[in-house]
């Protein structure tokens, strides 16, 4: 599956959360947020694995580890179109990629199966898919390089959703590859610290 990227979107500044520190280097359960969704997206296989940056763009970088890549994105605060945008026209040099697994840097509870899932689904002819669980959609997406001409030319705030309105999407059941609950606020972060201690 060496022809899918995985790509984990973590340029927002988190305004909702007001924290002293940038969003993706929150702690939740002990380590930063961010770190969660780099580990997932590494241990699925994909490469070239790839962080997005933005808001206090050196300071997250920092946190990347040996083998990913990490890709400024600018204009980042006009959305999650931008980091997406910046993603794929990286990625655009990289002939051999045939789609791209993109994953969000505040859903620390999304694990690896998830996004070879959507490999497979690539590798078995998906050009737009979505993982699900329990039958409702959210992330990872995978979008193949078919679309992303399309991809790239996206405003605001919408991403792939946009794309889904448009295009065939192929559902993809992701139970069992961890859950999707996404830290926007503090009461958040208090969920999925439970979550993590109930799988200890």
């Amino acid at each position: 599956m060496t022809d899918v990227a995985a790509v984990v979107l973590a340029a927002g500044s988190g305004s909702r959360l007001a924290s002293a520190v940038p969003k993706p280097l929150v702690e939740v359960g002990g380590r930063p947020l961010v770190a969660y969704a780099i580990a997932a997206a590494m241990e699925s296989g994909l490469r070239p694995c790839v962080l997005v940056v933005g808001h206090a763009s050196m300071t997250v970088a920092d946190i990347a580890p040996k083998g990913v890549t990490v890709v400024r994105a600018r204009g980042h605060r006009r959305g999650i179109s931008n980091s997406l945008r910046a993603a794929l026209e990286f990625l655009e040099g990289y002939v051999q990629i045939g789609a791209a697994c993109v994953g969000l840097g505040d859903q620390p509870l999304v694990e690896a199966p998830a996004y070879r899932r959507l490999a497979e689904a690539y590798t078995d002819g998906a050009t737009l898919a979505v993982a699900t669980y329990d039958g409702v959609r959210a992330n990872p997406v995978l979008i193949a390089r078919s679309l992303w001409a399309e991809a790239r030319k996206l405003k605001g705030d919408k991403g792939a959703r946009t794309l889904m309105e448009i295009h065939g999407v192929l559902e993809v059941p992701c139970d069992g590859c961890g859950n999707p609950q996404d830290i926007d606020t503090e009461e958040d972060i208090e969920a999925v610290e439970a979550i993590m201690k109930s799988q200890r």
